[in-house]
């Protein structure tokens, strides 16, 4: 990383944990790194609370709660659904209902095994929702899962997300099987669109198309491990895994094709051609894309006063280069990218907290860091 004279220091209360902090020097901002929690089992997803403590996913299994004053609750959260873990499968993204103070909803998104009564063999991706009570879910309700199972161990997604008019999205990769992906007859490769409770909405686009997944909002995705919607615009922006380069970040249209495998930037990973398209009239365009791929994964868009100088920006998380990617847009454009926090670690999940400062999940050390600015 690019930092000022190295600041370390080491904070001791009663009520929290240890803080480790490190300056660093951006082009718009000086903000001090602090390392909040670590030694998590592969934090994956990140959700804030309106009190200001953060539920946290470990792909392992474990759904953890960071406290109000930043501590970890020594025990995990029970009441989690079971997961399939292999590969890149396990507990994945987590999620709040926008109207959580009066509601209690807690959306969860993971790699589900085969139950005895669905068909295929080995995993999907769900999605379900329940309440938390007594550090326990309750009032489980399975909303969704992309059938049938399939035993590969890739691409599950997953990110789950809500629109102003509290619709809920869940974002699902192509589970390998990339060949299906330009037809509406399956699960691969697709955002859905559902209610709050599950249902499947009545303007949903491919509604009446017979034969095709009435969840499906848009499609043409390989996997998509980043959503967000824009806080000014409304609309729902999503980022996804190429091939061997080819990584998108995407305005998500209702309803639109978004290419793959048909149309790419990237390559098989042996350095051979999918195809010679990487545009087509009747596709979707990404806004940017990546070559060589950055492994993109967690996103947010910057609000509040914390961080002026990065308002509306989209911070992307690598976890090939382990860095954030900050990209400034104007009507709709990346207009400049930024590198911040290179070499910190594969970041998982990045999420601004109640207090309106910016979490990241680091994969390596199992570490939840702060971005605290300057002042």
């Amino acid at each position: 990383m690019k930092h000022l004279p190295t600041l370390l220091f080491c904070l001791f209360f009663t009520a929290t944990p240890p803080v480790f902090a490190e300056a660093e020097q951006s082009e718009k901002l000086t903000y001090d790194v602090e390392t909040i929690i670590s030694g998590l089992s592969v934090p994956w997803g990140l959700a804030a609370l309106p009190d200001g403590g953060m539920l946290i996913t470990e792909k392992t299994g474990a759904l953890r709660l960071m406290q109000a004053d930043g501590t970890l609750h020594p025990e995990p959260i029970s009441g989690v659904p079971e997961v399939a873990t292999g590969g890149q499968g396990g507990l994945l993204d987590v999620a709040i209902h926008p109207d959580y103070q009066n509601n209690g909803w807690i959306y969860l998104s993971y790699s589900s095994p085969k139950a005895s009564n669905e068909t295929g063999a080995g995993a999907n991706t769900a999605l379900m929702r329940a309440k938390l009570a007594n550090h326990q879910l309750v009032d489980r309700q399975h909303l969704f899962k992309a059938l049938p199972n399939y035993r590969a161990g890739q691409h599950y997604g997953s990110r789950i997300t809500f629109d102003k008019d509290h619709y809920v999205y869940l974002s699902v990769g192509d589970r390998g099987g990339r060949d299906e992906v330009q037809s509406l007859d399956n699960y691969r490769g697709k955002i859905f669109r559902l209610h709050d409770d599950g249902r499947v909405p009545s303007d949903n686009p491919f509604i009446n198309t017979v034969g095709a997944t009435p969840e499906t909002w848009s499609w043409g995705h390989r996997n998509p491990q980043g959503m967000e919607q824009h806080p000014v615009t409304g609309e729902i922006w999503a980022h996804e895994h190429g091939p061997k380069g080819g990584d998108e970040l995407n305005r998500i249209v209702v309803g639109q094709n978004y290419g793959w495998p048909t149309v790419t930037h990237g390559v098989n990973y042996s350095g051979t051609t999918i195809t010679d398209e990487t545009a087509r009239p009747d596709m979707m365009s990404p806004i940017t894309y990546w070559v060589p791929s950055i492994a993109p994964c967690g996103m947010a868009f910057v609000t509040g006063d914390r961080y002026p100088a990065w308002q509306n920006n989209i911070l992307v998380g690598s976890l090939k280069f382990q860095q954030v990617r900050r990209i400034e847009l104007k009507d709709g454009q990346v207009t400049h990218q930024e590198i911040l926090l290179d070499g910190i670690g594969r970041v998982r999940a990045i999420e601004q907290g109640a207090d309106g400062f910016i979490y990241i999940a680091i994969e390596s050390g199992g570490r939840i860091i702060k971005l605290a600015p300057k002042t």
